[in-house]
């Protein structure tokens, strides 16, 4: 337990200067940090990937709580007051090992089942999700569904292969075209009013999807509740950071890190950013 450490941080420093920390096991949570750059342009961040393991979707859950802690503790050394696991997957397994062991804030994420089933309640479509293997293992997505499934209509695909694509920066339209094709061969698309993109790496390929799925399905995913929610929980505990005043760090500042301290991923993160924050662009 370490209760003392967030509260010795606040009383040290001023919430302003203080970052958000975001943890994913490679580049997918970058979709994510855009949404948070977007809708909290005042605060500075920090981004973990465990470049050393990823894929996450293909470990054991016994391996991916200790990939976990182990970066978490590492993103501790930055001063952050706000923790975002932005990885579906480790949400599922550690985040509530993690919210035990630390008093700071901690966000995690759940594929968007239930806005997805909401949307299709009138249209009586059914939900299509796309996750890790190991997402959709997890008895906490099983119970999610459960939850607020109440006519059976949630289907689901794991895409693993998908994950590496978006690791490599892969987005040649012909490969993905016919990935897409191949997985999604034996689904009537028709039936389906909503695809959840339930691996925070799957936002990328939204462009490929809109093309590629019937005009009719819609694409969601948990990133904008997921931000919604940090900035919620960061209001409620007077967390959030003022404008930032002439001297201090620009605005919007992200610090990205990585496992292996790799320098060449690091320029990938940064590079994964610009350009998921110019494909969102065409849709805002």
């Amino acid at each position: 337990m370490v209760p003392s450490r967030f509260n010795t941080i606040v009383e040290r420093k001023k919430v302003s200067s203080l970052k958000i920390g975001f943890f994913d096991s490679g580049l997918g949570g970058i979709t994510v940090l855009s949404e948070a750059l977007r809708r909290l342009p005042n605060e500075n961040f920090v981004y973990m990937a465990d470049t050393l393991h990823v894929p996450y979707g293909t470990k054991t859950p016994q391996e991916v709580l200790g990939y976990v802690k182990a970066s978490v503790q590492m993103i501790l050394k930055e001063d952050i007051k706000a923790l975002v696991i932005a990885c579906n997957t480790a949400t599922s397994i550690a985040v509530a090992e993690l919210r035990k062991e630390y008093k700071f804030p901690i966000i995690g994420m759940e594929p968007a089942v239930k806005p997805a089933v909401e949307m299709n309640r009138a249209n009586g479509k059914r939900v299509l999700v796309l996750a890790t293997p190991l997402t959709l293992k997890q008895s906490g997505y099983a119970a999610l569904v459960s939850r607020v499934d109440d006519h059976g209509s949630v289907d689901s695909l794991p895409l693993p292969e998908l994950v590496q694509y978006c690791e490599q920066l892969n987005f040649d339209r012909t490969e993905l075209f016919n990935y897409f094709n191949h997985k999604l061969s034996s689904f009537n698309l028709d039936v389906y009013g909503t695809v959840v993109l339930g691996c925070t790496h799957y936002p990328f390929y939204k462009e490929i999807l809109r093309e590629l799925l019937p005009s009719h399905i819609q694409l969601i995913d948990g990133s904008q509740g997921t931000v919604k929610r940090l900035k919620q929980v960061l209001s409620e505990r007077n967390l959030l950071a003022a404008p930032l005043t002439t001297g201090q760090l620009q605005e919007g500042h992200v610090t990205f890190l990585c496992t292996s301290q790799d320098k060449a991923y690091v320029h990938k993160m940064e590079r994964a950013l610009e350009i998921y924050a110019e494909h969102e662009k065409i849709y805002l």
